[in-house]
């Protein structure tokens, strides 16, 4: 593969990112989002966690210490960040998240689907963990919002004679559903609308085009296990009050 084919930093990449920052904080001020400031925080903070993981990823893939390490930082950062979504920052936030995490990683390096090897482990795990998270925070999110503004609907079916779990489940139900609609869209339009990241990394990287889409399915459909199992535990939880709204 060409080096022509690769995104290198230049002068005119750092101009193209500082005007794609500017576009964006302008279009949320004219629209009065009041999320301005918050997209450029944002970007910069991107800037320094990846140019940060870049110098650090170097000596991470050379260990399987220093990868076990990295991957579990990556879960906590990513429970906390839905415990800040959700509301409610505790450890019991992480176990959607690991719920849906560990058994779909498991499967792919115990059958070899994906290499035993660091290289391999940290991408598709930070994949994972990152879909895990996202489900966690919408399923989270919208299924404590629907107990609030349905709580008298809640009341009736405790009436009726369900019990605590029961009656929540049947309001918040369809939050674990919607948590999947991101997923689900890009899976459904994936090669007609969007060439996701892997696809495009193995292909950047001097894959062919066939392993670069095997390599895209098999994120695409590990995403879908990985969000749905978050999801449905998010709101199992949610219902059993483990998962409670701040005070």
């Amino acid at each position: 593969m060409s080096s022509q084919a690769t995104i290198t930093p230049s002068i005119a990449y750092a101009i193209v990112l500082v005007i794609l920052v500017v576009i964006a904080a302008a279009v949320a001020g004219v629209a009065r989002l009041e999320i301005s400031r918050a997209l450029v925080v944002a970007s910069i903070r991107a800037l320094v966690q990846l140019a940060a993981i870049s110098l650090l990823i170097v000596a991470v893939l050379r260990s399987w210490g220093l990868t076990a390490v990295f991957v579990t930082s990556m879960l906590t950062i990513a429970a906390f960040t839905s415990g800040g979504r959700v509301g409610r920052r505790s450890p019991v936030i992480a176990l959607p998240i690991l719920g849906g995490v560990v058994p779909v990683l498991a499967l792919v390096l115990a059958t070899g689907t994906v290499p035993r090897t660091p290289t391999a482990v940290v991408p598709i795990a930070g994949i994972l963990i990152g879909g895990a998270m996202t489900a966690t925070s919408l399923a989270g999110r919208r299924a404590l919002e629907t107990l609030r503004t349905r709580h008298g609907e809640y009341e009736a079916a405790l009436a009726l004679g369900f019990a605590d779990r029961d009656a929540a489940l049947e309001l918040c139900r369809t939050s674990a559903a919607e948590a999947l609609v991101p997923a689900l869209d890009q899976t459904r339009t994936v090669g007609l609308v969007t060439l996701p990241g892997a696809f495009v990394g193995v292909l950047l990287g001097g894959a062919s085009p066939i392993a670069a889409g095997a390599a895209q399915l098999l994120v695409l459909v590990g995403l879908l296990a990985v969000e749905m199992i978050a999801a449905a535990l998010t709101v199992e939880f949610v219902a059993r009050g483990i998962i409670k709204p701040a005070q």
